[in-house]
């Protein structure tokens, strides 16, 4: 679930943990993955064709990245459901004790990401669907209820960001 919202640069939160998005190629570079790349993660570059679902992890100090393979160069992102269902699994998927907080960003909604068919209305929906505690770099709280709440209401189901 989305507990909390920042804003600023997402590499001096005080999480432990940092989870973010790649392609099922394995092509990273242009987003936030090449920078997370170039930082601290070089290994990345060669990561190669990963499943959707997978996440990779890497411990560098006192931080451990998360890369969620979410979505497919050559496929897209799938359907609305499909979105946000692979969001929740990725992000339940990571491999630290519920309740430990995991800082991430705005996912799908960078060039790439839209041109690709992301929805990141979806995407929110997913990580407010995990079992795990999020910090999200991106929208306010409130956006986020909204969209929660509108995509809840579409779907009949109840429920929402704490």
């Amino acid at each position: 679930m989305i507990n909390k919202t920042e804003s600023g640069n997402i590499f001096a939160t005080k999480a432990k943990h940092i989870a973010f998005s790649i392609n099922a190629e394995g092509a990273v570079g242009g987003g936030f993955d090449g920078q997370v790349a170039e930082k601290d993660w070089p290994e990345l570059l060669k990561c190669g064709p990963q499943k959707i679902g997978t996440v990779l992890s890497k411990t560098i100090g006192d931080v451990t990245y998360h890369a969620l393979v979410t979505h497919s160069l050559k496929d897209g992102w799938g359907t609305e459901e499909e979105q946000r269902e692979n969001t929740r699994k990725c992000f339940d998927n990571i491999p630290v004790p519920v309740g430990e907080e995991i800082a991430t960003i705005a996912i799908g909604t960078g060039m790439i990401g839209m041109l690709s068919g992301a929805n990141p209305r979806q995407i929110v929906c997913g990580m407010c669907d995990s079992k795990h505690n999020i910090t999200y770099y991106g929208f306010s709280m409130e956006a986020i209820k909204k969209c929660y709440e509108e995509e809840n209401a579409k779907r009949n189901q109840p429920g929402g960001p704490q």
